[in-house]
């Protein structure tokens, strides 16, 4: 897979580097700032952008923003956006026009190296990853007319682990249940959000959209 760094912190633009490659992707530029970022997607295409985002010269949200010109002009370029804190507002900004090659991690996330390559690699492919925290305080917000209110307990946590960017095995780990028993409530939402027979990650994306939604 092929990526672009944004950090303007050395030693982790560096880290993200080096691990990236480690684990067999091409890191096509490393660059600090946002508009270093725009160029460097515009020249090379990359697969997905990993982006800090609060980046010179304000240390606001300027790879926020950054992030939304790339989802715009390139939207076959996944982003993967890294936050130092949980920023509920950018995650939702992020994900406002689709959530389809989009993610939302701490940075305290790069330390599990599998699941951070795991992010960057489901992104990349057209998936969706928000942070653990970041679903964790969405988690009941949802509207009156919520649209998961239909959902079963079970089917509401397996929901919110496809949120995280989880797989069914990886699901199946963590509730301590079988793969299947997952694949059971995966359809289970599937078919009660009304979405439509479509490739398996497609659905995914459209779920994870709607529970976003949903928190708004």
């Amino acid at each position: 897979m092929r990526v672009v760094i944004a950090e303007d912190a050395a030693l982790l633009r560096e880290g993200l580097t080096r691990l990236l490659e480690d684990r067999g992707h091409t890191v096509c530029a490393a660059v600090t700032d946002g508009n270093l970022l725009l160029s460097a997607v515009a020249e090379h295409q990359p697969d997905v952008a990993v982006v800090d985002i609060r980046m010179p010269p304000t240390h606001v949200d300027e790879g926020l923003t950054a992030a939304a010109t790339i989802r715009s002009e390139l939207p076959d370029t996944g982003v993967l956006v890294l936050s130092q804190y949980v920023e509920e507002r950018y995650a939702l900004r992020l994900l406002a026009d689709g959530a389809e090659g989009v993610g939302y991690l701490l940075k305290d996330r790069v330390q599990d190296v599998d699941r951070f390559v795991e992010a960057v690699r489901r992104v990349g492919e057209g998936g969706s990853v928000l942070d653990p925290e970041v679903v964790a305080r969405m988690v009941g917000r949802h509207r009156q007319d919520d649209p998961l209110a239909s959902l079963t307990a079970k089917e509401g946590e397996v929901l919110q682990l496809m949120a995280e960017g989880l797989s069914n095995r990886a699901i199946a780990e963590r509730l301590v249940v079988t793969e299947r028993a997952v694949e059971n409530h995966v359809t289970g939402i599937f078919g009660k959000l009304n979405l439509a027979p479509a490739p398996e990650d497609h659905r995914r994306v459209l779920a994870v959209l709607t529970f976003v939604r949903s928190c708004a």
